[in-house]
């Protein structure tokens, strides 16, 4: 079985899957945390299976999806931390998933919303798609940045600190941006602390990226190692 350190570098986005449904097993414990999550995060993710039409129209074309039909709908109550916890808590998902042998996609724009796959309050909305399946390929990686290039990373600073940018660096961002920054910020009472800090893009998803790019430095530094400022 994958650990979760093996899934944040063998996890690699892909938009070609192959016509396979999921496993019940999958489909149980996908949901089983989905719920557990919707509870921590204050959030409204849904698990739709089966459904082909979201990735089917011109958007999904331009956006080179093929045979999705599981996705998950990231929804949540409108608020300005919305965006971050979207990308924090969905990104476990995805690495959830990857445990599981599944592919994933992370979607901001290049889906349908079918009526009827989903269902939202009044003061709810759609933050994104994540597509999921059995990949036709396991995905190819990008090119990142240098771990001085998104930290102050230097050697007076914990070791574990340079684990968490190093996992960071392994975090899915829009057109591959990684716009964030973790600064090691002191030690005290007893807890070291660090500062996440979101750069600025004309794409967009700053926010959602950041919360992405946390969930993967919590797992590579280990939570109880620090604080966040």
């Amino acid at each position: 079985i994958m650990t979760i350190l093996e899934a944040i570098e063998a996890r690699h986005s892909v938009r070609a899957y192959k016509e396979q449904p999921l496993t019940e097993d999958v489909v149980r414990v996908l949901e089983e945390k989905i719920e557990c999550f919707n509870q921590e995060g204050k959030l409204h993710i849904q698990l739709v299976i089966n459904e082909p039409k979201a990735f089917k129209g011109t958007l999904a074309k331009y956006g080179k999806f093929k045979n999705v039909s599981n996705y998950l709908v990231i929804a949540g109550k409108k608020s300005d931390d919305l965006d971050e916890r979207v990308g924090y808590y969905g990104e476990h998902l995805v690495l959830l998933a990857q445990m599981l042998g599944l592919n994933t996609c992370w979607v901001g724009l290049s889906y349908s919303k079918v009526p009827g796959t989903f269902v939202l309050a009044n003061d709810e909305k759609i933050a994104c798609y994540i597509a999921l399946g059995y990949g036709e390929t396991q995905g190819a990686s990008h090119k990142v940045k240098t771990i001085e290039q998104v930290s102050n990373v230097s050697d007076i600073t914990p070791s574990w600190f340079k684990r968490g940018v190093q996992a960071a660096l392994y975090a899915p961002t829009a057109i591959n941006q990684q716009k964030f920054y973790f600064e090691y910020v002191r030690v005290e009472n007893n807890q070291h602390k660090v500062l996440a800090k979101k750069g600025f893009s004309l794409v967009g998803y700053t926010h959602m990226d950041l919360g992405i790019a946390k969930c993967h430095f919590e797992i590579g530094a280990g939570k109880e190692n620090f604080v966040w400022v």
